[in-house]
């Protein structure tokens, strides 16, 4: 499992990054055949009560998943959009056993 984090304009979070692959892996021993994932964490600058934006983009065979959400803080940023993730893969296992 390959995730790679991307912070802007946001410093820098060991804990943050160890929370995200924690739940991260989960999704990937659930799911075997996804690649790898792209972690982003923003600040939203105009939106100060919530304003903390997280968006996860999976690897897998076919078209790339994508999810986001902006909560007031980032664990709950990060739990909504694995949420999220975890209703399109299973959507996408479905078609997968469908063939």
């Amino acid at each position: 499992m390959t995730v790679n984090f991307q912070y802007v304009n946001v410093d820098v979070s060991k804990t943050l990054s160890e929370f995200t692959e924690e739940k991260l892996e989960k999704l990937f021993n659930k799911y075997e055949f996804l690649i790898s994932a792209m972690v982003y964490f923003k600040q939203d600058e105009k939106d100060h009560n919530a304003g903390k934006i997280c968006n996860i983009e999976l690897s897998l065979p076919g078209p790339r998943l994508f999810a986001t959400s902006n909560e007031h803080n980032f664990e709950v940023s990060v739990r909504e959009t694995i949420r999220d993730l975890d209703r399109q893969l299973k959507k996408r296992k479905e078609v997968f056993k469908t063939h």
